[in-house]
């Protein structure tokens, strides 16, 4: 990996991607690697400049690298996911989705709540629940091992703020992490 000129992390509900993207100025050449696993290999490309588009993680998600010159021999990576610049999806995502990690048994799980769909992701596989109606909101029952879990779905009372999910492990509520 001798022409490496971009790499990027892609936190998606199936876990956090690495895409990496070699370009050989001289030679044209191309390669995207997502997850060290190559995906495209372009030899000998006439034109230095252009886009590559691909796909990443269990559910397909569309990825284009886009290749500009900047000045004489000097280039510009960016990284597109579902369209959206890097940056913009990732905010995007902080408002459709809920992280939580935690350790359980010496394993360490990350859990995905998609809040548009209510599916739960949890270590890249989207997990069995059950939803169930409570007083106050929602739970949604799902297993890790042989661990109890729910996400608790609640009214903040605050039109701006919403819903509240809260995930809750053997009684425990579990803090949320920002992606």
């Amino acid at each position: 990996m001798t022409d490496l000129v971009a790499v990027w992390d892609v936190a998606l509900s199936d876990g956090v991607h690495k895409i990496e993207f070699e370009h050989g100025t001289t030679s044209g050449k191309r390669v995207v690697y997502v997850d060290g696993k190559e995906e495209i290999r372009k030899e000998w490309m006439f034109k230095l400049v252009g886009k590559e588009t691909f796909c990443v993680g269990a559910a397909k998600t569309k990825a284009t690298i886009n290749i500009d010159a900047i000045s004489g021999f000097a280039y510009e990576y960016t990284l597109e996911i579902n369209g959206k610049s890097l940056k913009k999806y990732m905010e995007n995502r902080s408002k459709t989705t809920n992280t939580w990690v935690l350790h359980l048994d010496g394993e360490d799980f990350r859990v995905v709540l998609e809040k548009d769909t209510m599916d739960v992701w949890c270590n890249g596989k989207k997990m069995e629940t059950a939803g169930e109606f409570v007083d106050d909101g929602t739970e949604t029952h799902f297993n890790v091992g042989n661990h109890d879990c729910y996400i608790k779905a609640v009214s903040s009372g605050k039109r701006k703020e919403g819903i509240i999910h809260t995930l809750i492990v053997d009684n425990r509520e579990i803090p949320e992490i920002l992606e």
